[in-house]
């Protein structure tokens, strides 16, 4: 097993209203010295979910929002910020009602993920959501987001979407597919 880096320094040199950039000062066990810069959270740390919403075995649900990062309307699956005192699960329930208009009567925590290991800290935690009934909540979103439905038989045709360009939410479906087969509830 590899030996960690020895942390030489850590400051924070710039600060937003939700991101601080780290600047981390490293020595590896060969002697080599680096200086790393990551995002990290400025927020409590509760973490974040993303939600695979099945409608049925094949269709899972799909939400439009608008996304700074990329300056576009995009295509992703619901997500957000786990409240304090919240556990996964009924983050992942709250805002599958917030985003999607739905409630879930099974959820079940898949696996967690990173966007950007190598410049940020933050990961995401993958939940399944079977069962599905209509219920809203209103959440926090400054306009109705968009609600659209992929077939999972689709995934390939998915990733060549322009509207749909978020890594860890493809990865998420596939996963979703994979154990979904696995459990002979989705038939390829």
């Amino acid at each position: 097993m590899r030996q960690k880096p020895t942390v030489l320094a850590r400051d924070i040199v710039a600060t937003s209203r939700l991101f601080c950039v780290e600047e981390l000062k490293l020595r590896f066990s060969n002697g080599v010295e680096r200086t790393y810069e990551r995002l990290v959270s400025k927020g409590t740390g509760h973490g974040a979910v993303m939600i695979v919403a099945m409608l049925d075995a094949e269709h899972a649900v799909l939400v439009e929002e608008y996304c700074g990062g990329t300056d576009a309307y995009e295509l992703s699956l619901p997500k957000g910020l786990i409240e304090p005192g919240e556990d996964v699960l009924a983050a992942a329930e709250r805002e599958l009602m917030e985003e999607a208009g739905y409630g879930a009567r099974q959820l079940e925590h898949l696996t967690e993920l990173s966007l950007s290991p190598g410049y940020m800290s933050q990961r995401i935690q993958v939940v399944l959501a079977t069962d599905l009934y209509e219920e809203r909540l209103e959440g926090d979103e400054p306009e109705p987001m968009g609600v659209e439905k992929i077939n999972l038989r689709e995934l390939s045709s998915l990733a060549q979407n322009p509207r749909f360009t978020e890594g860890r939410a493809l990865a998420a479906l596939y996963l979703a597919r994979d154990l979904m087969t696995q459990r002979g509830v989705f038939l390829p």
